[in-house]
């Protein structure tokens, strides 16, 4: 099935092209650069290389969060679009599991970390199993204090990924990984396809916008 991958949540953009387990194109990048302006220009450039129209498309995969919820609505919106438009199932992967998926440790519990702000994250906690990632704990948002004592509670080793992980390396109780998501390896992750009218971003938590209004009413 020849699929197209879009990850927009959080700073890397990350777009490619799979046919099956064969990846055929894809661009990945760590360079803060708007998404609105760049993701289709991405999308039509692994297209281009891959030597496909998008009338060859027989599905879209999005990552569905949580990150920016500016990224988050740029890529969901245009996988959306281009589901309805194509007549194309579209496919949603959390975020966190999808940067896990570009780590293959074995020996450790994988914990992707996306910040927050305000010594807070999001995370999940996955660990391999063959070839398969198994979820360990769901996504959450947490503060780093409380991520830093259930995984000492859990008395295994684990290892912090991401780009974000680097980041707040000084504050993380353990070893971490540099690793930004490459939304091809989205495919191993794909269930049933959601409705392209109802589905939605994983935000996890309100925005800053939702939070300062609800302040200021009290």
């Amino acid at each position: 099935m020849k699929l197209l991958h879009i990850d927009t949540a959080n700073q890397p953009l990350s777009v490619s092209v799979s046919d099956g387990i064969e990846v055929l194109a894809e661009f990945n990048s760590a360079k803060k650069i708007n998404h609105s302006i760049t993701l289709m220009p991405a999308v039509d450039y692994v297209m281009n290389y891959a030597g496909l129209e998008m009338k060859d498309l027989e599905g879209i995969v999005v990552s569905k969060g949580p990150g920016s919820y500016t990224g988050l609505r740029i890529g969901v919106t245009a996988a959306k679009t281009l589901a309805y438009t194509l007549n194309i199932p579209l496919y949603a992967v959390s975020s966190l599991k999808a940067l896990a998926a570009t780590v293959r440790m074995h020996e450790f519990l994988v914990v992707p970390v996306i910040d927050a702000r305000r010594d807070a994250v999001y995370t999940g906690i996955y660990r391999y199993k063959g070839v398969t990632i198994e979820t360990i704990k769901e996504d959450s948002y947490m503060t780093i204090a409380e991520l830093n004592g259930y995984l000492k509670d859990q008395h295994l080793p684990y290892l912090f990924v991401g780009m974000d992980a680097v980041k707040l390396e000084q504050q993380l109780k353990g070893p971490v990984f540099y690793c930004i998501p490459r939304s091809v390896e989205m495919r191993r992750l794909i269930g049933d396809a959601v409705d392209v009218h109802t589905f939605e971003p994983t935000y996890l938590r309100i925005s800053e916008a939702e939070r300062n209004w609800l302040n200021n009413q009290g």
